[in-house]
């Protein structure tokens, strides 16, 4: 098995929040606070979750927009998120993002031409001026949109067009993984479906590998290799995108495929209602972070913190009666 493009251990992002007006104590929001996983290239691993749960932190903290709190990331088994900003500049090109809004993610100020530009001129990949140009009119056509945009500003375009523009955007500076952080959820559906195929006709021509980010897992079915579920700051499941939908074996997991549409009228689906909300952040419960809302949930639950483990062939889940879970949905004895 080859070595993982990148990979993340025990990751952990806190951020401080200052006391009110009258200066009251501090108190830290725990956003991420434990996630190990690994990207193989040319591979898809979607992250996903309800709001709130941690996963564009993750994100932001493999791009460095975040310094982390502890843990480690890896680009090709080096260390970068120790690195200085010196030091990381020439790395940065590897991993490029693709941001959630289309508009506010695209300098108002700049031609598409110049927006493109400006990574290949950041990372000098370009030779001349020419090679810059021939550059430039390659990434507009990769991205199927006329030649004739670079000349237009980003406000005369359509959501998912300027996707394609940062989408093009980010392939300007030729990265080994991209980070599309929610990059489909602004957009009407025959468009999110549309730029879901342009990634996946993308990723298999240049060989990239994509941490796609999403709550949406109807299009995560559609266009992923593994599937690692969030839940209140950390993963409580990771399976390959078959294993989780046909054997969803954390409560969690259960809940979020148990409120997917589908177009078939024949499927009757009970959705599943989870009690209360989602806990805040800053005072996380003690145990499984989960069993206030969790169907499941025993005593042991509210004070020992289940770790994620291997149940076969690669799928890991963090609860203490997964069996349950599974026994429940097949209809045979825990």
């Amino acid at each position: 098995m080859t070595a993982p493009l990148i990979e993340v251990s025990d990751l952990k992002k806190h951020f401080r929040v200052r006391g009110g007006l009258f200066g009251g104590r501090s108190a830290w929001v725990y956003a991420v606070d434990g996630v190990s996983f690994h990207v193989a290239r040319g591979e898809t691993l979607a992250l996903v979750g309800e709001s709130g749960c941690g996963k564009s932190t993750v994100g932001r903290c493999i791009l460095r927009l975040f310094d982390i709190t502890a843990g480690q990331v890896a680009l090709d088994g080096r260390r970068i998120d120790d690195l200085s900003a010196a030091a990381l500049r020439p790395l940065r090109r590897r991993v490029q993002v693709v941001f959630q809004d289309p508009f506010a993610s695209l300098n108002p100020r700049m031609r598409v031409r110049d927006i493109l530009a400006e990574p290949i001129r950041n990372f000098a990949l370009a030779k001349s001026a020419a090679d810059l140009e021939a550059r430039v009119n390659g990434l507009i056509d990769k991205v199927r949109l006329p030649r004739s945009a670079v000349n237009r500003w980003p406000h005369e375009f359509s959501g998912g067009q300027r996707q394609r523009i940062g989408i093009a955007r980010a392939l300007a500076a030729e990265p080994d993984l991209i980070v599309c952080d929610e990059a489909v959820s602004a957009l009407d559906v025959s468009v999110k479906a549309q730029i879901v195929n342009l990634l996946q006709d993308l990723q298999q021509e240049l060989g990239l590998a994509l941490l796609f980010i999403s709550h949406d897992l109807a299009i995560v079915e559609h266009m992923t290799h593994r599937v690692a579920v969030m839940y209140l700051g950390k993963i409580v499941e990771l399976a390959t995108d078959r294993e989780l939908y046909e054997n969803p074996s954390h409560p969690y997991t259960e809940a979020l495929l148990s409120a997917v549409p589908r177009p078939d009228p024949s499927i009757k689906k009970q959705r599943i209602i989870l009690p209360g909300d989602v806990p805040s952040p800053i005072n996380p419960p003690s145990g499984c972070r989960f069993h206030t809302r969790c169907l499941y949930a025993k005593a042991d639950c509210k004070t020992v913190e289940p770790a994620l483990q291997d149940i076969g062939g690669g799928h890991y889940v963090a609860c203490h009666y997964w069996k349950e879970v599974q026994a429940k949905r097949l209809g045979t004895p825990a």
